[in-house]
């Protein structure tokens, strides 16, 4: 049955239980065969039931938990399934119908459970394996006390009964070899025999010597155990020793060597048992491999790439290493036009090429996940050639790669770190790596960058702005400075724009332009604004209430184009105002012509119900786009707020007669349109009296006041009022 049929057949089953015991059928047909137990079949599916019931929570779990993985794995050890090929034919089941059976049906939650599927496979080879290690153990126990056993029979046997050694020698399960103190054999059992592929040949190990069977895999400390016990100073010693068979392949024991004493106590004879680990030990390796390897690329993985940066920057002094940083620009596009099959063979591919470009002594290539990848490179000259290995890489991803009858031109943005080794940690390695791609990236890609600390140190500080931001407005780390707006017909304050502050408990006072951009990336835009609108409105009705005589004062807030499309703006606008009891008239909105630039009626419906209410809204920063100008009679705006480059020209003197021309021009386009224009960035009492004459309405700059406390705007209306 292929995977389409079980998925219609999972489609139709009655329920969940129904997906479960189908998944255990599955699983028991696969192991069944390469199980050594006495039970029936089915009676085996019953054992396999509750093992499906744990994969099933823990692929489900709300979290995920790896020991019911390794419980799994173990529990297939106390069912007999200890022939390696049941654990590759259970991880092939659960890989291939796991999620199939037991998982969701929604495909976004399916790919997350694939990856847990995949976590769980580990977990039950981890188990299997200790599970394995732990009978293991019990077995060489056993080995140790049937060595005892063999070495009282050998001496009973030689003093009393050669019939009853020869029951014991013969029908022993491990292999049994002995020999004299020079290190000839005498003896050797069946078992030995068949583990060495020898045969019935007695002659080809009989009168061998044991120093014959040296390996070049063998322990320091072989050799020295063994001269201590033919020197009858050590009484046994255990260790894992390598052999090569007659037809040259590689045994791999566990051997324990005993020393044989006469009546007397004098050394005789030694004792060997072997016990055949190769395909235990095969499959460690194997278990090992897929630890530590990509199962798409076959490349080092991040936890063996870990282990060689980790050996090459605790190297001695005098080394130096090199590492790159790839990502492939634009590869989610691929997937997603093409499908995630079409994206792996072209990592494939990818891994292919950068495997060939990291041949050198010393370097290596592995995938850390997606579309990332790493390329190391160790030795006394790394500066150059660490260099050398990203253009080599550029140009290999240059070449065009075929995916199903389409060309691909792959592009990649590197990051390289540099340097001697022992100065800094692995992780603080690759996180330098990862910013100086991300620059590369920012850059424009399909190139590489060099890590520079002060770079570095900003990103760091930008994410550690960003990390402290919610807690920041939860902790009233921000305030507000107000800077005044001045009538440039009478000099008089008309009121105040509010511009927020963040007081950082390590960084001091920041200005906008350092959180204002984090707060619209993660959201956090939305609720600091509200307070901000709240603040600002709060402390405009009070300002009326101390200087009722000079008419009412008004606020200027800004909104940033995040709070545009916030279905709550104008909801909160409304609680905001009428909290307060301020008139919606002496609020003004500002907003940047940026963010109106092509605005459709559904962005400009919340701006146009405020103003029905008699909020102004503000065209900030106008000037600085490029918006058409006819395109002002379709907006809700009242005023027009000049960008600052305008006023800077009129600080020179004689002032460009074309930047007065150009103002003067808005400024009659905006009066046309019934709006009022407001200045900034005014410094001298000459920029604001050219304004005046060009018709400007209102000013703000610090010609009149910087931004300040509440207070300061208190103080310049009281100055007013009594002039």
């Amino acid at each position: 049955m292929n995977a389409a049929e079980d998925r219609d057949e999972a489609a139709g089953a009655d329920g969940p239980d129904s997906r479960l015991r189908r998944f255990v059928t599955i699983w028991s047909r696969a192991v069944f065969p390469v199980t050594a137990t006495s039970r029936t079949r089915v009676e085996f599916e019953g054992q396999l039931l509750p093992l499906a019931r744990q994969l099933r929570d823990a692929l489900t779990a709300r979290a995920f938990d790896a020991a019911a993985g390794r419980q799994v794995g173990a529990a297939l050890i106390e069912a007999h399934c200890t022939d390696p090929e049941a654990l590759t034919r259970t991880l092939d089941v659960v890989d291939a119908y796991l999620v199939l059976y037991c998982g969701t049906s929604d495909e976004t939650e399916r790919e997350a459970q694939r990856a847990r599927s995949a976590r769980l496979q580990h977990a039950m080879a981890g188990g299997f394996a200790g599970a394995l290690r732990e009978r293991t153990l019990g077995e060489q126990e056993a080995i140790s006390r049937a060595a005892l056993t063999a070495r009282q029979a050998v001496a009973e046997a030689l003093h009393s009964s050669e019939a009853r050694f020869r029951a014991v020698f013969e029908g022993a399960a491990v292999g049994i070899g002995i020999a004299d103190l020079d290190g000839t054999i005498l003896q050797v059992n069946d078992t030995l025999k068949t583990m060495f592929g020898a045969g019935g040949m007695d002659v080809s190990l009989r009168g061998r010597k044991v120093s014959d069977w040296t390996h070049p895999d063998d322990a320091p400390q072989v050799w020295r155990l063994y001269e201590e016990l033919v020197q009858g100073r050590r009484e046994h010693y255990r260790v894992e020793k390598p052999y090569y068979r007659a037809d040259g392949t590689v045994l791999w024991t566990n051997l324990t060597v005993s020393l044989l004493r006469d009546a007397e106590g004098r050394p005789q004879y030694q004792l060997a048992l072997m016990e055949d680990t190769t395909e235990r030990r095969l499959l460690n390796l194997r278990l090992r491999y897929e630890a530590t390897h990509d199962a798409l690329t076959g490349l080092p993985n991040r936890t063996l790439f870990f282990e060689r940066l980790e050996k090459a920057l605790a190297a001695g002094e005098g080394r130096r290493f090199g590492l790159c940083y790839l990502d492939l620009d634009g590869f989610k596009a691929i997937n997603d036009s093409m499908g995630h099959a079409a994206g792996d063979r072209l990592l494939v591919e990818i891994a292919d090429r950068l495997q060939s470009c990291a041949t050198r002594p010393g370097e290596m290539v592995a995938r850390l996940g997606g579309d990332e990848f790493v390329a190391l490179t160790t030795g006394p000259d790394t500066e150059r050639e660490v260099d050398e290995l990203a253009s080599r890489i550029l140009s290999m991803l240059a070449i065009p790669v075929r995916i199903e009858g389409r060309e691909l031109t792959v592009r990649g943005s590197i990051g390289i770190v540099e340097g001697p080794a022992g100065e800094r940690s692995p992780a603080e390695v690759l996180r330098s790596a990862d910013i100086t791609m991300y620059r590369a990236k920012s850059a424009g890609g399909n190139r590489y960058e060099l890590a520079d600390p002060e770079a570095d140190a900003r990103t760091i500080t930008r994410y550690g702005l960003t990390t402290a931001l919610p807690a920041a407005l939860a902790r009233e780390e921000f305030f507000i400075e107000y800077q005044p707006l001045v009538n440039l017909a009478d000099g008089s304050v008309r009121g105040a724009e509010a511009l927020v502050r963040w007081l950082h408990p390590q960084h001091g006072v920041l200005s906008p332009d350092r959180f204002i951009p984090l707060a619209e990336h993660t959201g956090l835009i939305v609720p600091l604004g509200r307070w901000v609108l709240d603040q600002a409105v709060r402390q405009a009705r009070e300002w009326q209430e101390r200087h009722a005589d000079a008419g009412p004062l008004r606020i200027n807030v800004n909104l940033s184009p995040h709070q545009l499309h916030y279905p709550g703006l104008v909801a909160d606008t409304v609680e905001i105002l009428e909290r307060s009891g301020l008139a919606p008239g002496s609020l003004c909105l500002e907003v940047t012509e940026s963010a109106l630039i092509g605005a459709d009626d559904d962005l400009l419906k919340p701006l146009r119900r405020l103003a029905e209410m008699g909020v102004d809204i503000a065209l900030d920063d106008f000037g600085t786009g490029y918006s058409n100008l006819a395109n002002l009679r379709r907006l809700p705006v009242s005023i027009l707020k000049l960008d600052r480059s305008f006023t800077q020209g009129m600080q020179r003197f004689p002032v460009d007669p074309v930047d007065l021309r150009i103002v003067e021009g808005i400024v009659g386009l905006a009066h046309s349109l019934d709006l009022s224009v407001t200045v900034e960035g005014v410094e001298t009492g000459a920029q604001a009296e050219q304004l005046r004459m060009l018709g400007c309405d209102t000013a703000q700059g610090w010609y009149y006041a910087r931004p300040g406390p509440p207070d300061q705007l208190h103080e310049l209306a009281l100055v007013d009022a009594v002039g």
